[in-house]
């Protein structure tokens, strides 16, 4: 069976359904920056069931439906060093959850949520592989995340446009961006609104189609997903 179960090209977009570990080999050089979303595992801390790693380390997220088992098993160390190699630069959104997974960083961003609705914290934390050493953070987006017809969000961790938008900031000649983890495909979204070139896999069929749908209407109609005309400026925190 191919490790590249289907494959869609949409503008400067290329989206695959498969397993990143396995799709990662096969896409050659070329990918500037990696900007991702991994699974944090926090379901499989609290004793939900489904996902894991199989013998090789592959990844077996089971996420049907974002209920009870979306984040039951975060991806192996096989993963994230095949993920930190892909790229001289990265940006992976939970870097907290991964540290004994991934190199020191000097440099991290942080999204405080402020005023948004809560969920499993009022902020949350990137490792970069950015140089310098400081805490850049987030506080303002214009959107939030997308939503299906009956009003849910799409995908249970899903970050807003503005702040991948932000994220692209911090890696100005970054232009083919690599998103492991596409999920719903909020990076992709904000490639297309930055003009950015963009490869996203995906394992789950289900949230492939999704980003399909939205990178296509991120094309069609660019302004439907970012109000601003470009992310807000970072400020500078202590390092923590």
């Amino acid at each position: 069976m191919s490790a590249i179960r289907r494959e869609e090209i949409i503008g400067d977009c290329r989206l695959i359904l498969g397993d990143c570990l396995e799709v990662l080999p096969l896409l050659g050089g070329g990918i500037d920056a990696v900007v991702t979303d991994p699974p944090y595992g926090i379901g499989q801390a609290a004793g939900m069931g489904g996902g894991g790693t199989d013998a090789t380390g592959r990844w077996k997220r089971k996420p049907r439906i974002y209920a009870g088992n979306w984040d039951s098993a975060r991806p192996s160390k096989q993963a994230f060093d095949a993920i930190v190699r892909a790229a001289d630069q990265a940006i992976i959104w939970g870097g907290n959850y991964f540290a004994d997974m991934l190199p020191q960083s000097g440099r991290w961003l942080f999204w405080d949520k402020l005023n948004a609705m809560p969920s499993y914290s009022d902020g949350e934390m990137a490792w970069t592989s950015l140089k310098g050493s400081s805490v850049k953070k987030f506080e303002r987006c214009n959107n939030g995340p997308a939503s299906n017809r009956d009003g849910e969000r799409v995908h249970p961790t899903q970050k807003p446009v503005d702040l991948i938008c932000w994220c692209l900031g911090f890696l100005p000649d970054a232009r083919t961006i690599l998103d492991p983890f596409m999920g719903s495909g909020t990076t992709g979204v904000a490639c297309v609104k930055l003009g950015r070139k963009f490869i996203g896999i995906e394992i789950d069929e289900t949230y492939f189609d999704i980003a399909c749908e939205r990178i296509r209407k991120a094309y069609a109609q660019p302004d439907i997903f970012v109000t601003s005309e470009r992310p807000p400026e970072p400020t500078q925190e202590a390092l923590l």
